[in-house]
């Protein structure tokens, strides 16, 4: 995130939860798998449009995991020949307290063809910090209503304060998600928590 908080980007709206997100997940990451086949060892709907009942910006957030990074050329190449855009350059998820070039926060990033519905692809190692982070996050907002219907205010309040800059909203959002990611750890180790095998 840069520095200049207030600078202008795309439009920031959190509409009210949609259904129909999780049928469009499912055939954006069938498509992929077509694409991708073994390359990818999971695909998974990640981010606020995975919980049911959360309000979110409509985009589709999906999270597909690699075994290994550095050879991702298997699953970008024929998602980029397919017209699926980036992917061709390491990104790092930010995280309070972690170096910003750490190799548990690598990812690669892709976009979705031209024209069509809007999706953001997160492409992560198995079992790297981001892509555990991104999996628990969804599965404990699931689990508790009470902080789901609070990230959600906190995220309205945020699109409020900052309408026209993604990066505003990031910089209200961001901490919350680190608060979020402790009582989310202590919530795992009470339920011996893992991820399940619901993924395409």
């Amino acid at each position: 995130m840069e520095d200049d908080i207030t600078r202008t980007s795309r439009p920031v709206v959190v509409t009210s939860y949609q259904p129909h997100w999780v049928d469009e997940f499912a055939q954006i990451g069938r498509h992929i798998r077509d694409l991708a086949g073994h390359a990818a060892i999971r695909i998974d709907h990640i981010g606020s449009t995975a919980i049911p009942g959360l309000g979110a910006k409509d985009v589709i957030d999906i999270q597909i995991t690699v075994s290994d990074l550095d050879e991702a050329d298997g699953l970008t190449n024929p998602l980029r020949a397919a017209g699926f855009r980036q992917g061709t350059t390491f990104q790092y998820d930010a995280f309070h307290k972690k170096p910003e070039t750490d190799p548990e926060l690598r990812k690669l990033f892709m976009r979705e063809p031209e024209g069509e519905r809007r999706a953001h692809l997160h492409i992560r190692e198995l079992g790297r910090f981001n892509q555990r982070y991104a999996l628990l996050f969804r599965d404990y907002l699931r689990s508790s209503e009470d902080v789901r219907a609070e990230y959600e205010l906190l995220k309205r309040r945020a699109s409020q304060l900052f309408p026209d800059s993604i990066d505003g909203y990031l910089f209200l959002k961001d901490p919350v998600l680190h608060i979020i990611y402790q009582a989310a750890s202590l919530w795992a180790e009470k339920v011996s928590w893992s991820p399940d095998e619901d993924y395409l």
